[in-house]
């Protein structure tokens, strides 16, 4: 070997070995190291919060190690940017919120934000929603309270949670906002039918997200899509109970962001009060939603299995002979939906009279109910491809 060669072989070994140094010295943070206790008892929320900014602050790729333990928390923030990639480790380990509404004063309980390359990996979190769902306050005075969501990601990007569980949140389990290209996997969320407004996860603003392997449990949609949603890929998830998967509601603020690119595959429904659903309000503001695909979904016993309703309107909050939605609905299909309804229409498609959807597409549904199930469609034509049980209007 020349001389040339040697001190390029040298180089190469030092650029390895300091690489090698600069791996083994990343930052590792637990922590009990900041005096959480993990015994249910204390607030350990400040102790996961400052050992989080040493993880964040520290030599990527970092890691915040929370053991197994049970860990009361007020509030913990999980904010960025980070100097690198970096995960938390909570496998084995449960965080409670305490049961009480009144000592929160922000509409979030655990906040993740501003972080990239962020892998969040087990972890229980408790919300121990329950008072929360019997009290009547909240619905007399919005204005005087907060209730917290359980998981807020903002601004979270390229990122994967895993083996995460959400329990009895007070409020929506997971809400996902302006996060880009991240993934979710096996995750469970789990609250009683009557939890009143937990939506297992509400998804807005955001292009790029795929969930695999959610079991979801609650007394809302499973799944929900608010405007600006792009890009989402559903698979191998179960809901039930609650309401089902669901687009929208839209429609009901000025200057919401069409919706486009959400597919749901091979996915259960068992005892929800819908399937599979997309939803606007009458008397809407403009908006759109485009490319809306459901392609092998089973249902057991799900009421309103198939639904386009933009006519929606809860509690009777509008006035009879309101003004057709605004929304535009395109490129929809229902492909491979078999199973049995508990309502005797399983098949609703009810789009704006003001402007009719386009391109509806049912094909190879297979839905039965005690007597024989129906069909129901106003203000579509919706192409029918294979055999449709039942008729397809």
């Amino acid at each position: 070997m020349d001389k040339h060669g040697y001190i390029l072989v040298m180089a190469l070994y030092c650029l390895f070995f300091m690489a090698l140094i600069a791996t083994n010295h990343a930052a590792v943070v637990n922590v009990k190291t900041k005096g959480a206790k993990g015994d249910g008892v204390t607030d350990d929320g400040p102790a996961i919060t400052s050992a989080w900014k040493e993880a964040c602050a520290g030599a990527p790729p970092s890691q915040l190690v929370i053991p197994p333990g049970t860990y009361l928390a007020l509030v913990v923030d999980f904010v960025g940017p980070c100097k690198g990639p970096i995960e938390i480790v909570a496998r084995g380990a449960t965080i409670k919120a305490p049961p009480e509404l009144a000592k929160f004063t922000r509409d979030t309980w655990i906040k993740f934000m501003s972080v990239d390359k962020l892998t969040l990996s087990g972890g229980t979190f408790d919300g121990q929603g329950q008072a929360t769902w019997k009290s009547t306050k909240c619905q007399d005075s919005q204005s005087s309270c907060s209730i917290p969501v359980n998981l807020r990601m903002n601004k979270i990007t390229n990122s994967v949670i895993r083996d995460v569980t959400s329990l009895n949140s007070k409020n929506f389990h997971i809400a996902v906002l302006a996060s880009d290209n991240n993934r979710f996997e096996n995750i469970v969320i789990d609250a009683p039918g009557n939890s009143v407004n937990t939506d297992g996860m509400h998804i807005a603003k955001l292009n790029g997200l795929n969930i695999t392997n959610a079991r979801i449990k609650t007394g809302d949609d499973c799944i929900s899509f608010g405007d600006g949603s792009k890009n989402v890929h559903v698979q191998q998830s179960t809901c039930g109970p609650g309401h089902g998967f669901g687009v929208g509601s839209l429609g009901k603020y000025p200057n919401e962001e069409p919706v486009q690119g959400i597919f749901f595959r091979n996915c259960t429904l068992t005892g929800t009060t819908n399937g599979v659903r997309i939803k606007s309000w009458p008397a809407s503001y403009p908006g759109a939603a485009t490319d809306i695909h459901f392609e092998d979904i089973i249902m057991n016993g799900v009421q309103n299995p198939i639904l386009v309703d933009q006519e929606y309107c809860p509690n009777n909050q509008c006035k009879k002979g309101a003004a057709p939605s605004k929304v535009k609905l395109t490129n929809v299909s229902f492909r491979k939906i078999r199973g049995t309804s508990a309502t005797k229409v399983a098949v609703k498609i009810a789009c704006s009279p003001g402007i009719p959807c386009e391109t509806v597409e049912v094909a190879d549904i297979n839905l039965t109910f005690n007597g024989g199930a129906t069909s129901e469609c106003s203000h579509a034509k919706p192409k029918v491809v294979g055999q449709c049980v039942p008729k397809i209007c």
